[in-house]
């Protein structure tokens, strides 16, 4: 090779080396993703949220009487308005989740703590499409799912309505009211066709055109501590019925 082709390649070699230095695509640093969104490639359930403290609850007691199985707006019911959790009466809310999520918690979360009854309430982020789009019958489903994996180990199951919204703030221009009264009369005939508890928060929550009433709820979604107490005014006669409360 004579010196005139030799320093050619070399030059050649000497132009490509930062495009043979540079990391790949899929290596370059971009913004860092946000907890949730992490989580969802590690736990999509959140099944580790509440991990600690049900080995706590079945090593320590007292026996469960009932689990809140549902989004923020069970975890907000704790969090708004404690002293509507004694002891044996358990939440287990997570804000945001679909209820995909939910039945993946159900066996740890819900079965494993041997409850006698469970409070469902889900369909919220489904609407919202927080997991991602999902039909009427997908939610149905997983509800279904849940119900029955309830019943299969002796747990009673009370179904809660969807609370109202007249919109989502997270979901702007999403029609929210047809989903919702779609997805109660649903809910409402199946839990009669299949024995189960309906709980209905909706007349005590809804206004006349079908959102929360106001000074109900924070955001138009997620309840006040006066949506609260009108939520409990509901489901505390229901629970002394059953011997829950």
């Amino acid at each position: 090779m004579s010196p005139t082709h030799r320093r050619a390649i070399l030059k050649g070699l000497g132009a490509l080396t930062p495009l043979g230095l540079a990391a790949p695509a899929w290596a370059q640093s971009g913004p860092a993703e946000s907890p949730e969104a992490a989580r969802a490639h590690t736990d999509f359930a959140w099944l580790a949220r509440y991990g600690e403290d049900n080995r706590r609850l079945l090593a320590e007691g007292p026996p469960t009487r009932i689990v809140f199985m549902g989004d923020s707006i069970t975890q907000g019911w704790r969090d708004k308005n404690p002293e509507f959790f004694p002891a044996g009466r358990v939440n287990r809310g997570i804000g945001g989740q679909t209820t995909p999520q939910m039945l993946l918690r159900m066996m740890q979360d819900v079965i494993a703590l041997r409850p006698r009854a469970v409070h469902i309430m889900a369909g919220t982020n489904d609407i919202a499409g927080n997991t991602s789009p999902m039909t009427a019958q997908m939610t149905r489903d997983n509800l279904d799912a849940m119900a029955t994996l309830a019943r299969a180990h002796h747990i009673r199951v009370l179904l809660a309505s969807i609370p109202p919204a007249g919109n989502f703030p997270w979901r702007p221009g999403l029609e929210t009211k047809g989903p919702i009264a779609a997805h109660n009369i649903w809910l409402r005939d199946y839990a009669r066709a299949h024995g189960h508890v309906w709980v209905d928060y909706h007349p005590v929550l809804a206004g006349p055109d079908g959102a929360m009433r106001e000074g109900l709820a924070v955001d138009g979604v997620h309840p006040t501590p006066a949506g609260y107490a009108a939520m409990n005014g509901v489901l505390l006669p229901i629970l002394a019925r059953l011997d829950l409360a």
